[in-house]
């Protein structure tokens, strides 16, 4: 057998994605990492740049903790008592005490009574949705969440999927009212913070809502929210939209990758939800979990948000936040405004958008168009993140190339 036509038609479909122009550009590959210096934040060189400087305004690592001495040092001691991976699945040989000590320490700081980690925050979505949904379950999602919770719904086959319009809470309260007698149990999803917009869903009246429900569905109606871009990064103390709204969600799912810096995905909820998913969930009991050196320096960048300082870095980076999102709006730029490092550029046309972006690469600012259909026609925007290792110089010279670019 030839793999030749097999090669043919991916072939095709890679041309027919560039032909529209929605194929994911090249990656970028850093070489070299230049360390903090003065009033700059770190900065990074990029294969085929040459020795050009780049600030990265599209990295999830809010907090800006990933290049600390301490954090990498936490990592080579874990790796250096325990190994550079765990060798195995959680059930055979491939749980280490740190694993045990981060998925309690992660409970305690969103007030659960058990946590559990995975590989990633996408397969977390996926591990969690898939075996909570029966084919007696309606899933209700609103219309912007991540693709991770889209192709969770896909695998989970549930009897009845409703979208809600994104945010709008009297749709929700409908499409709830719409899935009564489609099922026996009840599944409402949504993201946190929206990863393309870096707004966020008012837990207050969606939880308020769906408790309305509960006694009309068998099994109850259970709340799920996927707040991967809030959790470390948003909130006084960096729990998320749960401390930024005053309500909690039934089942919250995290990541470790994003404001933490390092590598992972976590959920955490009542013990009986997580004996459940040790027992059923594929993405945990078939794949290795992160390596030792992942999770103690995860523990030491918790120890570090949960301290003073952490509340310092969160303060600054909502100052920085704050700077950047004035600077767009004084330069004539459309924004979303929110306290969230997630701030987008409204662009709203495919063409400008790539123009701004090449404008900013020229320049040395790596940043992220988002076009269809990443997300909807007409909210073609740029992604700009802020990071706790962003200085107001960074900022300001950043809002300085965007305001050269609005007076060219």
């Amino acid at each position: 057998m030839s793999g030749v036509k097999l090669n043919n038609a991916l072939i095709k479909h890679v041309d027919e994605l560039k032909a529209k122009g929605i194929a994911k550009g090249a990656e970028k590959v850093i070489t070299k990492v230049i360390p903090a210096k003065g009033d700059k934040g770190p900065r990074f060189i990029v294969e085929g740049y040459g020795d050009r400087e780049f600030i990265k305004m599209n990295s999830n690592s809010y907090l800006g903790l990933s290049l600390r001495k301490d954090v990498m040092a936490a990592e080579e001691h874990g790796t250096a008592t325990y190994g550079a991976g765990p060798g195995a699945v959680r059930f055979i040989s491939g749980t280490y005490r740190p694993h045990i000590e981060l998925e309690e320490r992660l409970a305690k700081f969103h007030g659960r009574e058990s946590g559990m980690i995975f590989s990633s925050a996408y397969v977390t979505s996926m591990g969690v949705i898939v075996p909570l949904t029966t084919t007696e379950t309606v899933i209700v999602s609103d219309e912007l969440n991540h693709n991770c919770i889209i192709n969770a719904m896909k695998l989970a086959r549930p009897s009845a999927k409703l979208i809600y319009k994104h945010n709008d809470m009297a749709d929700l309260e409908a499409k709830l009212n719409e899935s009564v007698g489609k099922g026996k149990r009840c599944i409402v999803i949504t993201d946190g913070v929206f990863s393309m917009r870096g707004d966020f869903c008012p837990f207050d009246q969606f939880v308020a809502i769906c408790k309305k429900f509960d006694d009309k569905f068998e099994e109850g109606v259970t709340t799920v929210a996927d707040d991967s871009h809030g959790v470390g990064a948003y909130g006084i103390t960096g729990r998320g939209t749960e401390e930024v709204t005053g309500a909690k969600v039934d089942i919250l799912i995290g990541t470790l990758g994003k404001a933490y810096g390092i590598n992972g995905g976590y959920v955490v909820a009542d013990k009986a939800v997580t004996d459940f998913l040790r027992q059923t969930a594929p993405m945990y009991i078939y794949s290795n979990p992160i390596t030792v050196g992942e999770t103690t320096a995860v523990l030491k960048v918790l120890d570090i948000l949960e301290s003073p300082e952490g509340i310092k870095i969160l303060k600054h980076l909502s100052e920085m936040t704050a700077r950047f999102e004035k600077g767009l709006v004084d330069n004539g730029y459309e924004t979303i405004p929110g306290p969230h490092p997630v701030t987008p550029l409204m662009v709203r046309d495919t063409q400008k958008t790539s123009q701004i972006v090449q404008w900013l690469t020229d320049k040395g600012v790596l940043a992220t168009g988002l076009n269809y259909p990443v997300v909807p026609k007409g909210d073609e925007e740029i992604r700009f993140q802020i990071n706790g290792d962003h200085t107001p110089a960074d900022i300001d010279y950043v809002i300085n190339v965007l305001k050269e670019y609005k007076n060219k």
